[in-house]
């Protein structure tokens, strides 16, 4: 396996920039996700790394040697796509062995390749069907028993779940998850579903824009998102936001209602800020306590319960198991825990702290 560098990587099409300035050092064995919505560059980067998109301007390094002028061929990764790409007149083995064949490996090599990814991915009893006479689930499986079966340097997943049903991404999910821990392989993932990114990353690349908003762990983005963007993308259902003012450590709300923060912020009395918190942290108070909000709808989940709110005539969401919210009146009232407040400056960067005295 090996480390994935990217330095200063941009792309253009024509005067079109799609990848600005992208830093990112990817560790030997590292699961990174790449996350953002269509349109954001996630792909675009993905495929530079594995040389079918030219590097517009900066370097890319894998184990250390450049490889913007190398092809594909010569860059020992493995791609696993969204469409399985499986030769159709090839069975499960044939389409699993065909890259060693082609770099004419031993045929036992070959043999015991094909019978250690099967065996991985439970294709043992599969390996004589056709794609057609497999289900999608199946198809995938074959995909990255496919890749698996090269040994490359690194992984590349190009939003390889996007075809199937909820049940099956969830079980796809953890085999993709189950294969990364007993090979230890290098792999990057891009998709727009913040779930997929939450459950099988290391870290998470958050994009928008060709631009990277976030680089950490799956929780750190959660706990701590750097901007609105990624407040409100990571998470479901996504972070409510407010418009307030600042001032003395506490923020004012439209209604004049104050809400108080843990601590001082590194921001002038009178700022104009915009409050996050997540529908999961909303309290719902008692009647008199609290903010009114008008109900719109109630979604039951079956785990819990998705209020859509209206508050201060925005749109607000809150989610909760107490059941009791299923015959919600017409208003009800909602409370904010302090500690669970994410407050944004005036340009959507999170505010920070004010920092300590020396």
């Amino acid at each position: 396996m090996a480390s994935i560098d990217i330095q200063n990587v941009k792309k253009a099409y024509g005067h079109v920039q799609v990848l600005h300035d992208i830093d990112l050092k990817i560790k030997d064995g590292e699961f990174v996700v790449l996350v953002g919505p269509s349109g954001c560059g996630k792909s675009t980067l993905l495929r530079m790394i594995a040389g079918l998109e030219g590097v517009t301007a900066g370097e890319m390094r894998i184990d250390g040697k450049r490889v913007n002028e190398l092809h594909p061929k010569d860059r020992d990764i493995a791609m696993v796509f969204q469409s399985y790409a499986l030769y159709p007149h090839m069975n499960v083995a044939g389409n699993m062995s065909y890259s060693l064949k082609l770099r004419k490996a031993a045929k036992e090599k070959i043999t015991a390749a094909v019978a250690g990814a099967a065996s991985k991915l439970g294709l043992e009893a599969l390996l004589d069907r056709r794609p057609r006479a497999l289900s999608g689930g199946q198809r995938q499986r074959v995909a990255m028993g496919r890749a698996i079966v090269r040994q490359p340097k690194a992984f590349l997943f190009d939003e390889p779940l996007s075809n199937l049903d909820a049940r099956l991404r969830e079980q796809m999910r953890a085999e993709i998850k189950k294969m990364h821990g007993e090979l230890k392989a290098t792999s990057i993932y891009v998709t727009h579903d913040q779930i997929e990114a939450m459950t099988l990353a290391d870290r998470i690349v958050a994009m928008h824009g060709g631009v990277v908003q976030q680089v950490g762990a799956p929780l750190e983005l959660y706990d701590r998102p750097a901007n609105m963007f990624v407040a409100g993308f990571i998470g479901s259902p996504g972070m409510n936001f407010l418009e307030a003012t600042y001032a003395g450590g506490n923020v004012t709300l439209a209604d004049k209602t104050v809400v108080t923060l843990p601590g001082a912020l590194a921001l002038e009395d009178g700022a104009k800020v915009t409050v996050g918190i997540r529908p999961e942290h909303v309290v719902l108070a008692a009647e008199g306590e609290g903010m009114a909000a008008t109900v719109d709808l109630v979604e039951p989940t079956g785990f819990g319960i998705i209020l859509h709110l209206s508050l201060h005539g925005l749109a607000f969401k809150v989610f909760t198991t107490d059941r009791a919210a299923l015959s919600a009146g017409p208003t009800v009232h909602v409370a904010f825990p302090s500690k669970q407040i994410h407050v944004f400056d005036s340009s959507g960067v999170r505010a920070n702290p004010v920092a300590p005295q020396a």
